[in-house]
């Protein structure tokens, strides 16, 4: 067999290859387009990122920024499961801010303002950790927005799933004059997961098991407000 043939040989092997990953690529792009539209589609904001790591917790040094993240991308997971579109805020450990900009704290807000008005979501949750120098306050809260009716709607929904999920959750919910909260074109609430300042809740908060049951609580009280 002379070179050329097997030159030859090997062009038509490769052609073959090639076009079989393009019919591949063309079925996959033909499923993916046919795929319906979530009937619902929700912004998870994940607090802070980058220089601003948010509160510390006493005994772990964990960081509020990378525990608001594993609860953004544990609860990103548990909407696509049921269905659910997502757009996430922040998707790393990065901040959202412009590294050249005077005043990183409102580049960052007007970033996190745009990406949850530009969405077309039907809501939008952020998720927080929560400090105080008493280090027994304990349980989780949801806030929303002053005025915001459905926002309120939605918060209470959620902390009501809260509530029946987690003993220590607090049984009301509270206007929070945050600007995620008081700039969103959509119902709107502020979670704050729980308290890094208390040993005990802390030490849940950083559980693999307990963040599945409380991303699964979140998603209860979406649903509830959807069904309302």
């Amino acid at each position: 067999m002379t070179f050329l043939t097997i030159k030859k040989k090997t062009i038509v092997i490769v052609l073959s290859i090639l076009v079989a990953f393009a019919s591949v690529i063309s079925v996959a792009a033909i499923t993916t387009s046919s795929m319906p539209k979530p009937e619902y589609t929700i912004v998870i904001d994940a607090g802070h990122g980058g220089r601003d790591g948010g509160t510390v917790g006493k005994q772990s040094g964990i960081t509020e920024s990378e525990l608001n993240l594993r609860y953004a991308k544990t609860l990103e997971r548990l909407c696509h499961d049921y269905g659910i579109g997502v757009v996430m805020t922040r998707k790393d450990m990065n901040g959202l801010y412009d590294e050249n900009a005077s005043n990183k704290k409102k580049s960052e807000m007007e970033k996190r303002k745009n990406i949850i008005n530009n969405s077309g979501a039907d809501l939008m949750i952020s998720l927080h950790m929560n400090s105080f120098p008493l280090s027994s306050c304990s349980g989780a809260q949801v806030f929303y927005g002053r005025g915001k009716s459905s926002g309120e709607r939605l918060a209470k929904s959620v902390q009501q799933s809260l509530c029946q999920g987690f003993s220590n959750a607090r049984g009301y919910v509270t206007v929070g004059d945050y600007f995620v909260l008081n700039y969103s074109t959509i119902p709107a609430v502020l979670v704050e997961c729980g308290f890094l300042s208390n040993p005990e809740e802390e030490k849940n908060l950083q559980n693999k098991e307990y963040e599945e049951r409380f991303c699964y609580a979140l998603l209860a009280g979406i649903l509830a407000y959807f069904k309302m």
